[in-house]
């Protein structure tokens, strides 16, 4: 069975930078947007927080976002870590940003597999954004590749979107 509790490594404990700035959604989401981070795996949360950190520079200095893109990281051991976090618009997916929830599981998976510790933390999460007033509860969820031209979230975690959609209890 799986438990119904959500933990969210903060901001502070993965040292993230201050974000240039922020805008805060009007609204609860109604989207969920899923990608994969393209570079390999993380299972331990040391590498984890190494890796995040470093999407974060490259979000920050070589796209100039103004923070890391995304609003929450998935490891392969499960461990959620917060991007934006909830109620802050991403820039995760250009033109869809404004009401969706951008969530990344750390790996390229074009490669990979997606363990059930990742997807278990990601209903998870969902399920507590509903809870707390920060999603839809009839929220759309799709593979980035659903609103542009990229191969993300990757062969071998797209199919999984489908059992993320029908587990929403």
């Amino acid at each position: 069975m799986e438990r119904h509790t959500v933990s969210v490594t903060s901001r502070s404990d993965w040292g993230a930078a201050d974000p240039r700035s922020k805008k805060e959604m009007s609204e609860p989401a109604k989207r969920v947007i899923i990608h994969h981070t393209a570079i390999r795996s993380s299972d331990t949360p040391q590498d984890c927080i190494t890796q995040v950190g470093h999407i974060q520079k490259m979000h920050m200095e070589d796209r100039h976002f103004d923070d890391i893109g995304y609003n929450f990281l998935v490891g392969q051991n499960g461990i959620m870590y917060e991007g934006r976090g909830w109620g802050v618009m991403g820039a995760h997916s250009k033109g869809h940003n404004e009401d969706s929830v951008g969530i990344a599981f750390m790996g390229n998976f074009n490669n990979d597999i997606p363990t059930s510790e990742a997807l278990s933390a990601v209903r998870r999460l969902l399920r507590h954004g509903i809870s707390q007033g920060y999603l839809c509860s009839n929220y759309a969820i799709f593979g980035h590749r659903d609103l542009a031209s990229t191969e993300c979230p990757g062969n071998n975690l797209y199919p999984e979107i489908q059992c993320l959609r029908s587990n929403r209890d």
